[in-house]
């Protein structure tokens, strides 16, 4: 997650100093460079506002020679991971220059897209389900103390969902814009990040979360291994439509069976929560009514593009 956060922030100053005119040179490795500066200066460290730093990058800059870049680098090892940071005593107790030291992989967090895109899901969750659980919607309360569990889970959801639409989304061809190029030449280093998060236990960090609150069982396990097969099925099914290959009816099948796993996620954690016991009848009425509603679904997107304009 630190990773595709740093490359995010590079795109969008790419893109500010493109939108400035402020592209220094023709080749990419000098943009980054100043991009990467541009970050540096904006990042938090200590007391300094903006202005104290622009006034110590001008009275300091000046001082700094190629001799002197040289000296500094045989006093300064950099490892060959610029990821491993050396801690640094620091005796005034300010860790605002340094780096966290943190797991990301290991941490359950989401952005606020994704829980923007988790919103209607959410919302449509607690008018259409809740119902079956015995809650009133019409009693704030009674959400509110469910919410944050589901809400949380749901935009994670969303967040991995949003990532293995990233590994199907190639830059487009023809555009020649300093960000575009920068996207086209780090493409194949995104595909391969998001792969390795899909598909090395993904939704650990989540299942780490729901565990530790005594919510998670084997039944939610299984809802979220069928929703990385769901995942899979459709980046197969994607690629052979890209490459106009032939298609399986059963994996089109399974992959709408597969598809709101997420609902049978938030079901199964509203029982936890409650401390109510599974109702299977229930829970096989809402698997079949989903399936409906994907299909339904699928065939008002495919009237929708097949009606003429």
């Amino acid at each position: 997650m630190e990773e595709l956060r740093k490359l995010e922030q590079l795109h969008t100053t790419l893109t500010f100093m493109q939108s400035h005119n402020f592209v220094p040179s023709s080749t990419l490795d000098s943009n980054r460079f100043i991009a990467n500066l541009i970050l540096l200066l904006l990042q938090p460290c200590g007391e300094l506002n903006l202005d104290m730093k622009f006034r110590l990058l001008s009275e300091y800059l000046p001082k700094i020679s190629v001799s002197f870049l040289e000296e500094a680098s045989q006093w300064i090892r950099f490892e060959t991971d610029e990821r491993d940071y050396q801690e640094v005593n620091d005796p005034s107790g300010k860790k605002d220059c340094l780096p966290l030291q943190i797991n990301h992989e290991e941490v359950a967090m989401v952005g606020l897209e994704a829980m923007e895109r988790a919103n209607s899901t959410l919302e449509d969750f607690c008018r259409s389900y809740f119902m079956f659980h015995g809650v009133d919607i019409d009693i704030p309360l009674m959400i509110f103390k469910y919410f944050p569990v589901l809400a949380f889970t749901e935009s994670y959801i969303y967040q991995l969902d949003g990532l293995n639409e990233k590994i199907l989304s190639i830059p487009t061809e023809g555009d020649t814009s300093l960000a575009k190029e920068f996207e086209k030449m780090n493409y194949q280093c995104w595909a391969e990040t998001f792969a390795n998060m899909l598909e090395k236990d993904p939704f650990r960090p989540l299942l780490n979360v729901l565990e530790l609150r005594g919510l998670l069982n084997d039944r939610i396990r299984e809802e979220f291994r069928s929703g990385e097969e769901y995942w899979a099925l459709e980046r197969k099914l994607c690629r052979a439509l890209t490459h106009k290959m032939e298609i399986s009816i059963k994996d089109v099948m399974r992959a709408i069976h597969l598809k709101s796993f997420d609902y049978r996620v938030l079901n199964l954690l509203l029982y936890q929560l409650r401390g109510q016991e599974v109702n299977d009848l229930h829970m096989e009425f809402l698997s079949d009514s989903e399936f409906l509603v994907e299909i339904s679904d699928d065939l008002m997107v495919s009237i929708i593009y097949s009606t003429p304009r």
